[in-house]
């Protein structure tokens, strides 16, 4: 059974920024994306374990800061040529007050 738990409110992250969170001791990067839906991914690329919340995000993509590979933030899934996936979070925005939640 997955439980919501309330991480930040909309108004807390930059519109195309992030937010670091630890939940069950795995961080994952909150993403606000510029039409203020949020996406929610584990913080660490495949490649080098470069701290994703710290990338661009370009659209529904981050780029991972140490050598630019491009993480879906829907899928999880890294873009060709490169290869690998982090593991993705069901996000919910409240509309009445932007609160953010995640189900683990």
């Amino acid at each position: 059974m997955k439980t919501k738990v309330l991480v930040a409110t909309l108004n807390e992250i930059d519109v195309l920024g992030s937010r670091r969170i630890k939940l069950d001791g795995t961080e994952i990067a909150v993403f606000r994306l510029s039409d203020d839906s949020v996406l929610a991914v584990e913080n660490l690329c495949p490649h080098k374990q470069g701290l994703l919340s710290e990338g661009m995000v370009c659209g529904t993509t981050v780029h991972c800061p140490l050598h630019d590979w491009k993480i879906d933030l829907h899928s999880g899934k890294v873009q060709a040529p490169d290869e690998g996936c982090v593991n993705t979070y069901e996000t919910e925005v409240d509309p009445e007050n932007g609160s953010i939640y995640i189900s683990v």
